[in-house]
């Protein structure tokens, strides 16, 4: 229990370091700057291609070349890092997901083309099968629907695989299957891919958060309301999500996520607090749906919204953010 050492009042007035800006900042304990930030970005086929998300707003999905441009941006407002999530067209989903490996698949030759333009920033891909089902979920299904769990556990090393080999700096496993962290990292190893970093979406819940993301990459007709509770997390668990993270991290895993974010701060400070190893959160798509639609209608202010909303990552332990404001952020702060 905590107990302060500080006497009682009128000895201890802790509006004192409050009361001028100059010490407000002196003990402020937490700081947010660019270098917290991982851009999340929709890349889809095709040249000079753009197509709006109406469901986040000021987001869009860019064809590699418009992507190469905005990643250019990202890194000269001090952003680190790119998450990217491809939409597939329909044609190239299947059952099984081969089109996940494709040596020449859209996030293959995206990786290729960012990591040429732009050497330093960081790449960070998206290993699950869902843009690439045709029944949207995260993994190859039996005659049931049931995701199979070691069968989607080998596809996803192959598409792990072809990531690092297109250059990926970070692969992203956002699944929730039993296992994979381990044999993808055994995989990399086996292939010399020593220094590629595993990010373990370790505590994925079954969130409703989740809902523009899906329309964004196009999975949300697929899945034709279904749910994936079979394998993300229950909601209402806690303790659940520090064994999937402990797990993940003993597999290999260099860093570990919490996803969704603000609803979930509360998982964010234990898993940091009892694990203490690299811990992100996603504020995901919903979260940024929500915060835009407040500011559109003039309900909340937005930059100092946005901020404060980042800040409460920090404070809860992050030591990154995967957010779509992460431009919007960046410039913000300069």
């Amino acid at each position: 229990m905590f107990q302060s050492p500080r006497g009682p009042f009128p000895h201890t007035r802790m509006r004192r370091l409050r009361a001028q800006e100059f010490s407000r900042s002196l003990v402020r304990e937490n700081m947010l700057t660019p270098a917290d930030f991982i851009f999340p970005v929709f890349v889809l086929e095709g040249s000079n291609q753009r197509e709006a998300i109406a469901s986040m707003p000021g987001i869009e999905r860019l064809s590699i070349d418009l992507l190469v441009a905005q990643a250019r941006e990202a890194q000269n407002l001090g952003v680190p890092a790119l998450a990217l999530f491809p939409v597939v067209p329909g044609k190239k989903k299947s059952l099984r997901a081969e089109e996940a490996w494709n040596p020449e698949g859209l996030v293959q030759r995206a990786v290729k083309s960012l990591k040429d333009a732009l050497p330093e920033l960081g790449v960070i891909t998206d290993v699950a099968l869902d843009p690439y089902t045709t029944h949207g979920q995260d993994g190859i299904i039996d005659d049931s629907g049931y995701v199979l769990n070691d069968v989607t556990s080998d596809a996803l090393v192959q598409q792990a695989l072809s990531h690092a080999d297109a250059g990926a700096d970070v692969v992203a496993p956002s699944d929730m299957m039993d296992g994979r962290i381990g044999a993808i990292r055994t995989t990399l190893e086996k292939h010399s891919h020593h220094n590629t970093l595993i990010m373990a979406y370790a505590a994925k819940y079954a969130s409703s958060y989740y809902g523009p993301f899906r329309d964004a990459v196009g999975s949300a007709g697929n899945i034709k309301g279904g749910n994936k509770h079979s394998y993300q997390m229950d909601p209402a668990n806690s303790d659940e999500a520090l064994h999937e993270c402990a797990l993940d991290l003993a597999e290999g895993a260099d860093m570990i996520m919490v996803k969704p974010g603000m609803p979930y701060l509360d998982i964010v400070r234990r898993v940091k607090n009892e694990l203490q190893a690299p811990t992100f959160a996603y504020q995901v798509s919903g979260e940024y749906a929500m915060h835009m639609a407040a500011f559109e209608q003039g309900w909340l202010a937005h930059e100092p919204v946005m901020l404060e909303s980042l800040l409460a990552f920090k404070r809860a332990g992050c030591d990154g953010i995967l957010t779509y404001f992460a431009l919007q952020a960046a410039r913000a702060l300069q």
